[in-house]
């Protein structure tokens, strides 16, 4: 996976499915799912201006801390709002076990790393290797090291998601 570059939306806590999504936007069923019209209320439960700034350009990834996607839910649908507003990855210091995986699934990079939520601020520019399993700060002149994906869940990002890589893969 080659490196990405973009800015940082940070949040130093923990961030569940209701704040990236709030619930009353889970009502569309699995096939009928809107990207753009979720992608409006990302992170509404935490920050009003996240959708339309993020949409402009002003953030490619979130920064979190502890348990980013927790709160006992496993819907897709925050996922899907994250994807609605181009959202390339999440590095967090710990993610929900189903929201790793349903993120994983749904074609978003999601990386752990322990301390992350003090490596960059709101509006940093950053660089991901993931490959390498690097994030260098631009913004502050900083790098740190991460543990990579293994390869088989790189692939299915890499693929847009789990259906595609398994198409791509003729299954």
């Amino acid at each position: 996976m080659n490196t990405i570059t973009g800015k940082v939306w940070a949040h130093p806590g923990m961030i569940d499915t209701n704040q990236i999504l709030p619930q009353q936007y889970w009502m569309q069923k699995y096939g009928e799912l809107d990207l753009a019209a979720l992608g409006k209320h990302a992170m509404e439960g935490l920050d009003a201006t996240f959708a339309e700034k993020a949409l402009a350009g002003e953030y490619s990834f979130i920064v979190a801390g502890e348990n980013f996607g927790g709160g006992a839910k496993s819907m897709e649908h925050p996922i899907y709002a994250l994807k609605g507003v181009g959202i390339k990855a999440v590095i967090a210091e710990s993610v929900s076990r189903y929201f790793f995986r349903n993120m994983i699934n749904n074609g978003v990079l999601v990386l752990i790393k322990h301390d992350i939520s003090s490596f960059a601020n709101t509006g940093d520019e950053i660089a991901i290797s993931p490959g390498e399993g690097t994030i260098r700060n631009i913004t502050q002149g900083t790098a740190t090291r991460f543990e990579p994906m293994p390869e088989f869940l790189t692939k299915i990002v890499e693929s847009g998601g789990y259906i595609d890589y398994l198409k791509k893969a003729g299954s």
